[in-house]
């Protein structure tokens, strides 16, 4: 049991110690009937408070947060190396709505595996306006999920158990 423990405080940079790990908890969540996919993620969100929480929560659980990025530009020149089987992005950047441009600029990318890598967006708008961004209702303008290419909304402050259970409904749709 201590090495369980140990193991789910976040290992920086450790690529070894991070894959005995993310193996350990592998098998703690199949011995507890849990399992769950288990990926690599980007971060985009310009407050690095917000990028180095998620980032530990999802290394916590086993996740590999293959790049964190501070904005689009940064996101795009990262993706290909990246991989990501999931990208968590933030809509409001320094100037506005950067997260919407980016993921409309990696739908638009050549390489299908990059285009189609499912996108969490996250946002703490809906705490401060009437905006609702939801990608399986309609607006009366838009339909669903037409307003947005993505598969899931975050409210911030965002709640370590909604990180997890977003994660793995968008992981279950790509299987």
């Amino acid at each position: 049991m201590m090495l369980l423990l140990v193991c789910r405080i976040p290992v920086s940079k450790g690529e070894v110690m991070g894959a005995a790990c993310r193996g350990i908890i592998r098998a703690e969540q199949r011995f507890a009937g849990e399992e769950s996919e288990l990926a690599r993620i980007m971060l985009v969100d310009d407050d690095p408070k917000i990028v180095r929480s998620l980032e530990l929560a999802l290394q916590a659980t086993g996740h590999e947060v293959c790049a964190t990025a501070a904005g689009p530009d940064e996101a795009l020149a990262a993706l290909p190396d990246c991989r990501p089987d999931v990208m968590i992005v933030d809509v409001m950047m320094p100037t506005g709505t950067e997260g919407f441009h980016l993921v409309w600029a990696v739908r638009q990318l050549e390489d299908d595996g990059l285009k189609d890598t499912p996108i969490i967006m996250a946002t703490g708008i809906h705490s401060h306006t009437e905006m609702r961004f939801y990608p399986d209702e309609t607006d009366g303008t838009y339909r669903p999920g037409e307003f947005l290419p993505i598969q899931a909304w975050l409210d911030k402050p965002i709640q370590v158990k909604q990180l997890q259970s977003t994660l793995q409904e968008v992981l279950a749709e790509g299987d």
